[in-house]
């Protein structure tokens, strides 16, 4: 057995055991953001079978229809990790896992924040019918870039390297 290695972020641990760190660390991620997109997509399954429904604009239909594909798409994405991980265990590929997992999980949260932004524009369309609608959706797409994209590639830069 090698001894553990020091890495750059000063963290003693071998390989193997950075790998299942960072397996343990991402399980947990996916498991809040699937739960989040599993709710969402049940509401959306339902929607269809609402008595509102058939009062719908064919463009509001279209873009249920949309969202509901999104929803699906973020659904297999957030969940590829857990498929992806009960496949190869056991053939000493967990550093090749965590990345491929890695990777599904941020598709699947660019997927979760298109079905989210669809099905808030779905709604805001049926709810308001208001020229104020497309401002609305702009600033919360705004909100979220900046939550989950920007201030995160802010803290890599500023932060990087230790300073």
């Amino acid at each position: 057995m090698e001894p553990a290695a020091q890495a750059a972020d000063g963290r003693h641990e071998s390989a193997e055991e950075r790998a299942d760190r960072r397996w343990n660390e991402l399980l947990q991620e996916v498991r809040v953001a699937q739960t989040g997109v599993q709710i969402l997509f049940g509401f959306l399954l339902t929607v269809v079978f609402t008595p509102r429904f058939v009062t719908l604009l064919p463009i509001d239909r279209a873009i249920y229809v949309v969202t509901l594909c999104l929803g699906a798409a973020a659904n297999g994405a957030l969940i590829g990790p857990v498929a992806f991980h009960r496949l190869v265990t056991g053939r000493h590929l967990k550093a090749q896992t965590v990345t491929w997992a890695s990777r599904l999980t941020i598709v699947g949260i660019v997927l979760l924040l298109a079905t989210i932004i669809s099905a808030f524009l779905l709604i805001l369309r049926v709810a308001l019918h208001d020229s104020a609608v497309p401002w609305i959706v702009s600033a919360l797409v705004a909100w979220f870039l900046l939550c989950w994209f920007a201030l995160p590639a802010w803290a890599r830069r500023r932060y990087a390297g230790g300073k």
